[in-house]
């Protein structure tokens, strides 16, 4: 998503974009071997979709057409913070774009590749970085059938090759110093199965059970997004000591076992489609290119290779988007022969990545075992206010509006600490919280703990 978003920025202002994958690309919606976390649940947030819109005009209305669904946050959804149960007040502005990733994909790449400025070369993988500390002139490639080599010239390389990217080695071998990185890792492991929806449930709210990361015991989540064919695609997340695995008969026990048995009742009696899909590589991995002295020209990285999330926060793709704009709009400002233009892009990339990074790690190190740098005297005191500040979310609907518009990415994360929201987190929630999941009528109908007896039809 990333490479094909970036040359869509780039085609309007080059003569030719030369996009390279490794994979051969599937015609429609299908699994493919360099996207290894595509099974699992891919939620694209509202301040992603914005920016995707402008990037490529129709894009998301053709993910909709295709059978993706506009859920409306919080209406269209049942979150169990660790907080309590959020309430499902009328839609407010934030959105996610719900399907499965295989839909996501194979849609952009038929609305995107046929930009006449956009050439795609699959089956192909990049090698290395030709060219001197001082600038990047162009990228050897390896043909991965025919085993054979060639090397492409160009007034700009980005590299959007995800958690994988070669790009320090790559770097290094130019002569430039080694490229700080930053891990922090919760032990997260991943594990998705499809079921078949019950009549109705195509229309099912979005649901999501959070774990509490201040609690002295492993995390466990689960999610539920209804996806197009009218099928339920369950993702379960485990930290350290708390992991899922990919035995179908551990499935269910383990959704049992997270905060709440929602989504075990659900899926008790539906039938499975698929076995289980395990992802281990979760961790969250920053680089910091743009602190490198020195930067060649013509280089640019972004997405994934500059910062991977832990993808319960779904904030890559929409992350991917916003570096994409970015990278857009210096080039605007610079054009693409400019020396100047890579440094400038990398460091407008960082200032992208740096929030929803901050966001996402001062959550995950506070899982029990938890690798990483400790957080500082100032970010547990930030944390006392955001878990204030989640438990008023719960009740007051002006605050869950902030707190989704920053993790939607369409505001900065200082609007959290904004003086007419401090004063409701400084008074917190003023109803009890709920004492169970806001399902309407129809919706509790589809939920079935085991000990219930199905309904009698006469």
């Amino acid at each position: 998503m990333a490479g094909l978003l970036t040359a869509t920025a780039l085609a309007d202002e080059a003569d030719e974009v030369l996009l390279v994958d490794r994979d051969t690309l599937p015609e429609g919606p299908a699994p493919r071997t360099g996207l290894p976390q595509g099974p699992h649940a891919h939620l694209l947030w509202s301040g992603g979709a914005d920016i995707i819109e402008q990037l490529a005009p129709g894009l998301p209305e053709r993910w909709l057409a295709a059978g993706a669904r506009r859920a409306a946050m919080p209406a269209d959804f049942v979150i169990l913070t660790p907080h309590g149960w959020l309430r499902r007040t009328p839609s407010l502005t934030p959105y996610q774009i719900v399907c499965s990733r295989d839909l996501l994909d194979a849609v952009a790449r038929r609305h995107l590749l046929t930009h006449p400025h956009i050439t795609l070369r699959t089956g192909t993988q990049a090698e290395s970085l030709t060219g001197d500390r001082h600038r990047v002139s162009g990228v050897r490639l390896r043909d991965l059938s025919s085993h054979t080599t060639d090397t492409v010239t160009a007034d700009l390389i980005v590299d959007a090759t995800g958690r994988g990217s070669r790009a320090p080695h790559w770097l290094t071998a130019l002569g430039l110093p080694s490229v700080q990185e930053a891990i922090v890792d919760p032990g997260l492991v991943y594990a998705t199965r499809i079921f078949r929806a019950p009549p109705g449930g195509d229309t099912y709210p979005v649901i999501a059970l959070q774990a509490d990361p201040a609690q002295p015991v492993p995390g466990r989540m689960a999610s539920l997004l209804p996806i197009e064919g009218g099928r339920w695609l369950v993702t379960l997340a485990g930290t350290f000591g708390g992991q899922p695995t990919a035995v179908p008969e551990e499935f269910e026990p383990f959704a049992r076992s997270t905060p709440h048995p929602l989504i075990a009742d659900l899926i008790s009696a539906a039938e499975p489609l698929t076995e289980v899909s395990l992802t281990r590589a979760c961790n969250n991995r920053r680089r910091f290119f743009e602190r490198l002295r020195s930067w060649p020209a013509g280089f640019v990285v972004l997405g994934d290779a500059v910062a991977a999330y832990n993808p319960i926060y779904g904030q890559g793709m929409s992350v991917a988007a916003h570096s994409a704009a970015a990278l857009r709009n210096t080039v605007r400002r610079h054009g693409l022969p400019s020396p100047r233009l890579a440094r400038a892009a990398q460091r407008a990339i960082g200032r992208v990545v740096t929030n929803p990074w901050e966001i996402t790690v001062n959550q995950d190190i506070r899982f029990p075992g938890a690798r990483g740098k400790r957080p500082t005297l100032t970010s547990r005191l930030t944390h006392g206010y955001v878990d204030r500040l989640s438990r008023t979310a719960t009740d007051q609907e002006s605050v869950a509006r902030t707190l989704f518009n920053v993790m939607s990415l369409s505001t900065p994360p200082s609007m959290l600490f904004n003086p007419r929201v401090a004063v409701k987190v400084l008074h917190g929630p003023q109803r009890p919280s709920l004492p169970e999941p806001p399902l309407t009528l129809a919706e509790k109908a589809l939920r079935r703990s085991p000990s219930t007896p199905p309904p009698h039809h006469p």
